[in-house]
């Protein structure tokens, strides 16, 4: 099919004659959406909501792929046929093969597409862990490092004049051998560690641009202004027009400068909040002829102190006791990539209904449609950084250790632009209000200077520092660790009080565990009616360091997770361990203070 614009042609060559080479490899468990999962193209959907343009191709599906040693060029041949954008070690990439630090992964696709003068052509990756060499017709277009971060490559100048162009990705990854982020990915999951993810994990596709276009937009919503704060940023400077809508219905307009911020002021306001998830439309046109559409929410986010004298975090200028579960974001079929975009509301609408209004992004960053999500469904989040560690004792930091792990500046220098990365794609979600850049003591390294570097670069959230051991004395938050718990530190008088982990109540149930031995929680129960029984009790204890001033608390967890069953769900997601109903009563009154 071609699909036809005023500044290029193109469209991506089919690969359905290799959906019969695709199946979903041998697995423990199945979720209710690894049957709905097809080969074209998987993840259909338009993979970044704040930054859409009407023409885009979607480069997920079938890609020829080999895994040859690390040193070794680009294989003479295929070994098969890989679905992407599910990593090389998931049943649902029909491969489930496991990439060793001293190999690489090979994948290659071809695709058709003719540029028009004038035009550009780019190649977006949504996440591929860790270092991505790409090529295109055989010429380097570039390299990038980091799994959890976008990337865009104008691959115009890569492309023969017509016809087919091939496209192809070399990956390394070290994993757990290599000071990189990398989370809870080991190369021998056991306990809490996970099974490692390497390659594309998240959707890939082109789209046409003109020779100036939109790079990125940075928005930050001041609602006692009535306005939002808004930044289009592109290469050259030039002018454009955004205008702000509401149920289809024009509430601002304004025009600017690229890369100088803007107020654009709303003639009507509706708060965002998890009760009211009231979102605007945003569309942004330059007068070079490129254009996107967006959203955005209106919401403040603060910690101050509340009639009591108690250190609160405020949503739009009231306190809100938070709640909701550590979620790690982790799939049987897909293992960092969920099955489907149904699948990903699925959790956070399952979560709604237990009562829960957050849920604490665990070392893991999502697909941006994740956050869509939570941003439409008024779901709260708390984003964690990624850890980077080694088993090395230098990359920790131990409880009750007076000294931050040693990174060498090259380290630091890496991790620190992937957490800037970080921010810088997702700090437009309303949903977000809570950065965690360290982990317990999981790489932690120079504390305060990271924690106030993320203050400085997004003052309009909180940060947390770090969540749970060892503390140094700085941040929006003082965070405590307590298994099964509850606990909270003695109000502050500068900091708002909370409980970033406890819990961990598990239940293995037959017929949905990962391993049928080597399984594990904090404390572990043998029936539904005991675990429902310990949590309420957990509940009771809650109630009262609410009022004593605890201002968040999150129950570890969504789901098992492999060997890991403290679960409110099992890692297929068939079956709900607690009764919802009586879940979310308890919830409902924590947030109400009763």
């Amino acid at each position: 099919m071609r699909i036809q614009t005023a500044a290029l042609i193109f469209w991506a060559s089919a690969s359905s004659l290799f959906a019969a080479d695709w199946k979903v490899a041998d697995n423990p468990l199945s979720t209710p959406w690894t049957s709905k999962v097809t080969a074209e193209p998987a993840l259909p959907e338009y993979p970044r909501p704040q930054l859409e343009r009407a023409k885009w191709t979607n480069l997920n599906g079938l890609w020829d792929y080999a895994i040859r040693a690390k040193g070794e060029g680009r294989p003479g041949q295929s070994e098969g046929k890989l679905l992407v954008p599910f990593p090389v070690e998931s049943a649902l990439s029909g491969v489930k093969r496991p990439l060793t630090p001293d190999q690489r992964l090979w994948y290659s696709r071809s695709f058709n597409a003719s540029a028009a003068k004038g035009s550009r052509l780019l190649l977006h990756f949504g996440a591929v862990d860790w270092r991505a060499e790409v090529f295109v017709n055989g010429k380097a277009v570039g390299t990038h490092e980091g799994g959890y971060d976008p990337f865009t490559f104008d691959i115009t100048d890569a492309l023969k004049a017509g016809g087919a162009q091939e496209v192809t990705v070399a990956v390394w990854d070290p994993t757990d051998t290599a000071l990189q982020p990398r989370g809870k990915q080991v190369l021998s999951p056991n306990g809490i560690w996970y099974t490692a993810v390497s390659g594309i994990w998240q959707t890939v596709w082109i789209e046409p641009v003109p020779a100036v276009y939109i790079e990125s937009i940075a928005m930050t919503p001041d609602i006692d202004a009535h306005q939002l704060r808004l930044t289009v940023r592109s290469a050259a400077s030039g002018d454009f027009t955004a205008t702000a809508r509401l149920r289809g219905r024009s509430v601002g307009s304004i025009s600017g400068r690229t890369n100088a911020e803007v107020r654009l002021p709303l003639n009507v306001l509706e708060l965002w909040s998890p009760d009211s998830p009231t979102l605007y439309d945003l569309e942004i046109a330059l007068k070079s002829g490129d254009a996107v559409k967006s959203y955005f929410g209106m919401r403040s986010v603060e910690m101050r102190a509340d009639a009591e004298g108690h250190n609160r975090i405020f949503l739009n200028h009231q306190p809100l006791f938070q709640i909701g579960p550590l979620d790690q974001g982790w799939w049987p079929d897909g293992l960092y990539t969920a099955p489907t975009d149904e699948a990903l509301r699925f959790d956070i609408e399952a979560l709604k209904k237990m009562g829960f209004n957050m849920a604490r992004k665990h070392v893991k960053v999502e697909p941006a449609r994740w956050y869509y999500w939570c941003d439409k469904l008024g779901f709260l989040v708390w984003q964690d950084m990624p850890s980077a560690m080694t088993k090395t004792p230098p990359s920790n930091v131990r409880k009750g250790a007076a000294e931050d792990a040693q990174f060498s500046a090259g380290e630091a220098a890496a991790w620190e632009r992937e957490l800037k990365a970080i921010i810088a794609a997702n700090g437009n979600s309303p949903s977000i209000i809570v950065w965690v850049p360290f982990n317990e003591g999981w790489g932690q390294h120079a504390t305060n200077d990271v924690l106030k570097m993320v203050k400085t670069l997004d003052p309009s959230r909180l940060v947390d520092g770090p969540s749970g051991w060892e503390d140094r004395g700085w941040g929006d938050l003082k965070d405590m660790h307590n298994y099964p718990g509850p606990g909270m530190f003695p109000a502050l008088n500068d900091r708002a009080s909370v409980l970033g982990e406890f819990g961990g109540l598990g239940l293995p149930l037959a017929g949905h565990l990962w391993w049928d031995k080597r399984n594990w929680g904090y404390k572990t129960f043998e029936d539904r009616a005991q675990l429902q029984a310990a949590y309420e009790g957990l509940m009771d204890g809650l109630g009262p360091l609410v009022k004593n001033g605890l201002a968040a608390a999150i129950y570890t967890q969504t789901t098992d997770v492999e060997g890991e069953i403290n679960g409110l769900m099992t890692y297929d997601r068939q079956v709900m361990k607690f009764d919802v109903g009586k879940l979310a009563e308890m919830h409902r009154r924590l947030i109400l203070g009763k």
